[in-house]
């Protein structure tokens, strides 16, 4: 993981957290960003927002894949807007849409530590608090705007949607952490095919974070659609051999 390359991702989260027009919800989101931690309780993360995966296993499972998976949702989320506006002529509440998909896996950190077995990270046991609750508590704490905890709890499906904004945000999540996590099967499969092939030499628990971080998941998987999943096995393979 390059930390620098995280934190200029992080950097232009907060440039698209300033243009956001409506000033309650710019500053809630703005407040969260520049002091990212949980304060209506007691709690410490363990590991930084930088590093954290968005998840150990199902999707952008490596070192600053949770800031990454952030400006994908913010992305998708803004041309879907876009596309809709056009398309529909449907009036989108801009703000709202992309201050939920920058804040909606904010506090992930907290929930993850290093996993001194695989060398990946993994849910921590002493933790409590899910994310998507994380964040209302702590915007309700802070004095955010109503609207905008109220399209967050939608988008995380705590309560059902009353706005098209909680969907289209919604569906952006869906769509990056689906699509990379189709992509991270691919890996998976292939490092199971390693231990197999290996009769149990190398484990794909604790090969498969480690593959995670030689390349981009888009490299990874490139290898797979261009040359077949036997040669991203074989790539694997000599990953494996040389580098464990």
């Amino acid at each position: 993981m390059n930390l620098e390359t995280k934190k200029k991702l992080y950097s232009k989260l907060i440039e698209e957290a300033k243009k956001i027009v409506n000033k309650e919800i710019r500053e809630a989101t703005l407040s969260i960003l520049l002091e990212p931690k949980i304060t209506f309780t007691s709690a410490e993360a363990k590991i930084s927002i930088y590093e954290s995966p968005a998840a150990p296993r199902k999707h952008h499972a490596y070192p600053g894949g949770l800031i990454e998976h952030t400006w994908a949702v913010l992305t998708i989320a803004k041309s879907l807007i876009e596309i809709f506006e056009k398309t529909y002529g449907v009036k989108v509440y801009r703000d709202l849409v992309i201050a939920s998909a920058i804040l909606h896996d904010i506090f992930k950190f907290y929930q993850y530590e290093k996993d001194p077995i695989t060398g990946g990270y993994r849910p921590r046991s002493d933790w409590y608090l899910s994310h998507e609750f994380a964040i209302i508590a702590e915007l309700s704490k802070r004095g955010a705007p109503e609207t905008l905890i109220r399209c967050l709890a939608e988008m995380h499906g705590s309560v059902p949607a009353s706005m098209i904004e909680s969907e289209i945000a919604r569906f952006a999540d869906s769509v990056d952490a689906k699509f990379i996590g189709k992509l991270q099967d691919i890996v998976w499969n292939a490092c199971k095919d390693v231990e197999l092939l290996t009769n149990g030499k190398f484990i794909a628990q604790k090969l498969y974070p480690k593959i995670l971080m030689t390349k981009t998941i888009f490299e990874l998987a490139k290898i797979f659609y261009d040359k077949g999943r036997d040669e991203l096995t074989k790539y694997i393979l000599k990953f494996a051999e040389e580098g464990l």
